[in-house]
């Protein structure tokens, strides 16, 4: 019998597998099968973004590439930084990874050890606490509420706060809740970060999909004290609809990044060449603006219309997101656990939702917009008389 490392039996497999298994081989039956699981947008990438990657083909950029990414590419991630987010980076502290699991991955293996805690808000993304296991620190999972747009409040953050913690994980637009913290909230938070002398990561790859004028503000361009305790981690895949092209970085203090880099010049070594000058083209190009409004555009029409019904809908409750693309209904009143509430809505109605349970909150479902309003029309009816007959 193979003994397996200890770190790779921490990690336990997805809780949604089975469910996301059983939607496509509903959808390959030719069922009518609504899906909501989708954690990527429904866009193609822009048409300026794939032809700088083809004429890089064609320029004979298909060799190995610096591990750190192109300098180019690192200084044109800098430059954004610094115009967009008030993040005053040079090139030297910008890592160009395969997507923005590895650069979470990356910091998660350079900066934690054995002992050391992890302040994890839920609901959070399903990869943070296996991250966090595999780098053999600690998780100190800290439920936020509905009431508060599921957001970490200061009281919340001071009561986990103890001499282990290292790092916090803050994602703002956040997956799964589509929650988007303020200026005044982020600076309550970097001064207890600051004052107990902690990290923060800052997801902020959902950034450039915000509602109703929003703003999004990365934490550490709120002082130079914050600042050299932030990591930001980011990438092409959700503003500019690149999820499979795996291009993300990583950004922050350059000792951190220094030792990221070096981690990764033994992993994977450099991100996909010529797609690195896709996502040159994302951030240079004029068209990228244009292209990110039209994006934006069709989500806001999607989240009007799903947070319509779904508020509609008696025995279900839900915050309004100002981001992303995701809705994280409360289906607890209805009295199934997440898991047997997405298998029966499934099953019953060919609705596909993803269980709250694998991001921490089984008293919620998530269901992404990222799909047409037909869809979500018809959608959002079947979940309303699957959740009539669970009340009647």
């Amino acid at each position: 019998m193979t003994t397996l490392a200890t770190r790779v039996s921490q990690v336990k497999p997805s809780p949604t597998l089975a469910i996301a298994a059983k939607a496509k081989a509903m959808k390959a039956a030719g069922q009518d099968v609504c899906g909501f699981g989708a954690g990527e947008p429904d866009f193609d990438t822009p048409d300026h973004i794939k032809a700088a990657a083809i004429q890089a083909l064609h320029d004979g950029q298909t060799k190995y590439g610096p591990a750190a990414g192109l300098p180019v590419l690192r200084e044109a991630i800098a430059t954004k930084l610094q115009t967009e987010n008030q993040l005053p980076y040079n090139p030297d502290c910008v890592a160009v990874t395969n997507g923005g699991k590895q650069s979470l991955f990356n910091l998660a293996m350079t900066l934690l050890q054995p002992g050391d805690e992890v302040i994890l808000p839920a609901p959070y993304w399903v990869s943070y606490p296996a991250m966090i296991a595999m780098a053999e620190a600690t998780a100190i999972v800290v439920k936020t509420e509905e009431s508060h747009q599921f957001k970490l409040t200061v009281p919340q953050l001071e009561a986990a706060i103890s001499p282990q913690t290292k790092l916090l994980v803050l994602n703002s637009p956040s997956n799964p809740t589509g929650a988007v913290y303020t200026r005044s909230e982020l600076e309550t938070i970097a001064k207890l970060v600051v004052e107990h002398q902690l990290y923060v990561v800052s997801d902020e790859i959902y950034e450039k999909l915000i509602y109703d004028s929003g703003e999004h503000v990365s934490i550490g361009s709120l002082g130079s004290d914050i600042l050299q305790r932030t990591i930001v981690s980011s990438g092409f895949a959700k503003a500019y609809s690149m999820t499979g092209w795996r291009v993300g970085y990583l950004a922050g203090p350059k000792d951190i990044v220094k030792a990221a880099i070096a981690l990764q010049s033994h992993s994977t070594s450099n991100v996909c060449t010529f797609a690195q000058y896709g996502a040159l083209a994302a951030l240079t190009s004029p068209h990228s603006a244009a292209s990110v409004t039209t994006m934006l555009r069709a989500f806001t029409e999607r989240r009007e219309m799903i947070y319509r019904k779904l508020t509609a809908i008696p025995g279900i409750t839900c915050p309004e997101p100002m981001g992303a693309f995701y809705v994280f209904p409360n289906i607890s009143a209805l009295g199934l656990s997440s898991m047997e509430f997405c298998d029966r809505l499934l099953e019953e109605y060919r609705v596909a939702a993803v269980p709250g349970l694998a991001f921490g909150v089984d008293e919620c479902i998530r269901m992404s917009y990222a799909t047409d309003l037909e869809t979500i029309e018809t959608g959002l009816d079947r979940l309303a008389q699957f959740a009539k007959g669970l009340k009647s």
